[in-house]
C-alpha cells in the first residue's frame, strides 16, 4: 500500500474504536524530525506532545539514530529475553556511569516489559512481597497505567469506570495541591497510619507522581515530599515515585524527586527512557529489596536490545555533564515567564508546572474551553493535547531539545489562540464569574 491510498477511513473501518489521538490530531503522519511531525499531504506541525513525554530527546536524534544503524547493519542481537548482552551491558553501564553515580543513588535494574503500566506492576507486587502487607496508598488525580494492579493505584474514573469492584488495595488520598484547592495530605496520611483505629491497613507502599501529568500538572511540594519520605522510614512504607513521565530530565533535573533532596525506595521509568521512542521500562529498586526468585516477574519482551543501543547512546550524549539539564530549565523559565506575562494576568487563566512539563489551566474562564483551544491550534499547525479532571488543563510537552525558534513560534500559536477565544467571549458579553469546578472525567488522557 502506498502512503497515497492511505485514508481515514481506513482507520475508522478497520481499527478499534479504543484509539484516541488519531481523533485530536487527525492526519496521517508520515516522518518527524527533531521538534517537528510531517503529514503525507506536507503539512508540518510543532511536536507539543513528544508522544506525551516519551521523546525528550526529540525525533530521530542523530546521535542516537547513527547507533541503532549500526548495530543493525552488524546483525546486533535483536531479541534476548533476560540474556546477558553486550547491548544490556553498554545501558547498565551508562546508566550506572551518567545517572546514578553522579546522584549517589545505589539502585539495582530490573528490566520489565516495555511499558510503564508493567514497571508499576513490579513495584507494586515488589512493595508487598518485601513487607508482607497489601495496602497501598495512592493519590487522587494521579495516572499510574491501565493494567489491573496499576490501573487500582490510578484515580481517573473515566479509565476506572466499570472496574472498581475489581480494584481493591489501594487507598487513595488527596493530593497535596489539586483543582479544589491546597490539602493537608501529609496530616491526613499521619492520621491513618498512626491510629490504630483509623480502618486502614498499614500500607506496604506509598506510590506517587511528583508532578501529576494526566491529573493536569500539579506540583508536589518540596516540604511535602520530605516529609513524606520521613514519614514512609518511621514506620518502614516504601516509598515509590513513579517518574515514568516526569523522568528523564522531563523537570530540569533526570529525576523529578532530586529538587527535595529525597531518595525513593522504588522508581519506576520508561517513556523517554528508550531514547528514541523506543519501548524500555525498568525498575529501580534499593539493592535490599531485591528480594525476587528468578522469573517470578518476567515477560517475553523485558529485554529489548535496539532500545537499550538507543538508550546508552542518549544517556552518553544528553547527560555527561549538567548542560543539558541547566538548558532544560532554562528553556523552562522562559516558558513560565511568558505565559504568566501574557495569558494568566491578561486572560486569568492558570499557569503551573516544572521545567518543560508545563500546564495552562482554563478551567472556569469563561469563552475558554481547552479541547477547542487544542483544535484550533492543530490548524494553526500546533500538536498540544489537553488533560486534568475534566481535560480543563493544556499540557505543554515539547522535546527537550526543542528549538528556540519552534518553542516561541508554539507558544505564540497557543497565546494567540486563548487570547482570540477569550476576547471572542468578551465581545460577545458573555463574560461573567468562573464557574464553579465540577469533578468529572469526560477525556481521554494519555496512555
Amino acid at each position: 500500500m502506498t502512503t497515497d491510498t492511505v485514508t481515514p477511513t481506513l482507520f475508522e473501518t478497520t481499527e478499534s474504536a479504543v484509539r484516541s489521538y488519531s481523533r485530536s490530531f487527525p492526519g496521517v503522519f508520515t516522518s518527524a524530525k527533531g521538534d517537528l511531525l510531517f503529514t503525507e499531504s506536507g503539512e508540518r506541525y510543532i511536536d507539543f506532545l513528544s508522544g506525551a513525554g516519551t521523546l525528550n530527546y526529540g525525533h530521530s536524534p542523530d546521535c542516537v539514530k547513527q547507533e541503532l544503524i549500526d548495530y543493525l547493519d552488524r546483525d546486533g542481537l535483536m531479541h534476548g529475553l533476560d540474556l546477558s548482552t553486550t547491548a544490556k551491558a553498554d545501558f547498565l553501564d551508562a546508566l550506572r556511569t551518567f545517572v546514578l553515580q553522579p546522584r549517589g543513588l545505589d539502585y539495582r535494574v530490573q528490566f520489565t516489559s516495555p511499558s510503564g503500566t508493567n514497571a508499576v506492576e513490579a513495584a507494586l507486587k515488589l512493595a508487598r512481597l518485601v513487607t508482607g502487607r497489601t495496602t497501598v496508598v495512592a493519590f487522587s488525580g494521579g495516572f499510574h497505567g491501565v493494567s489491573a494492579g496499576s490501573l487500582a493505584a490510578t484515580a481517573s474514573g473515566y479509565f476506572r469506570q466499570g472496574l472498581h469492584a475489581t480494584l481493591s488495595h489501594v487507598t487513595h488520598v488527596p493530593y497535596p495541591d489539586s483543582p479544589l484547592g491546597e490539602f493537608d495530605s501529609l496530616g491526613l496520611l499521619r492520621r491513618m497510619v498512626e491510629d490504630p483505629s483509623s480502618g486502614v491497613e498499614k500500607p506496604a507502599a506509598v506510590v506517587l507522581e511528583t508532578v501529576q501529568g494526566e491529573g493536569g500538572v500539579w506540583v508536589a511540594p518540596v516540604a511535602f515530599l520530605q516529609g513524606l519520605r520521613e514519614l514512609c522510614d518511621e514506620h518502614g512504607i516504601l516509598l515509590v515515585v513513579d517518574d515514568i513521565q516526569a523522568g528523564c530530565g522531563r523537570t530540569g533535573t533526570f529525576f523529578s524527586f532530586e529538587r527535595a533532596g529525597i531518595v525513593p525506595d522504588l522508581v519506576t521509568l520508561s517513556k523517554s527512557l528508550g531514547g528514541y521512542g523506543l519501548p524500555l521500562a525498568v525498575l529501580l529498586l534499593k539493592p535490599e529489596l531485591d528480594i525476587w526468585q528468578p522469573g517470578q516477574h518476567n515477560g517475553t519482551f523485558r529485554g529489548n536490545q535496539l532500545a537499550f543501543v538507543a538508550a546508552s547512546a542518549a544517556l552518553r550524549h544528553f547527560w555527561g555533564d549538567d548542560a543539558f539539564s541547566r538548558q532544560v530549565r532554562t528553556k523552562g523559565e522562559l516558558v513560565t515567564e511568558l505565559l504568566m506575562r501574557r495569558v494568566a494576568g491578561p486572560l486569568g487563566v492558570h499557569v503551573r508546572g516544572l521545567g518543560l512539563m508545563q500546564a495552562v489551566d482554563v478551567g472556569g474562564v469563561p469563552g475558554l474551553d481547552a479541547a477547542e483551544v487544542s483544535r484550533r491550534c492543530f490548524a494553526k499547525g500546533l500538536v498540544i493535547e489537553t488533560c486534568g479532571r475534566r481535560d480543563e488543563v493544556l499540557k505543554i510537552l515539547p522535546p527537550l531539545t526543542v528549538s528556540q525558534v519552534n518553542l516561541s513560534a508554539g507558544l505564540t500559536i497557543l497565546i494567540d489562540t486563548l487570547t482570540e477565544l477569550y476576547r471572542a467571549d468578551a465581545a460577545a458579553g458573555t463574560t461573567g464569574a468562573a464557574a464553579p469546578y465540577e469533578l468529572t472525567t469526560n477525556g481521554v488522557p494519555a496512555g
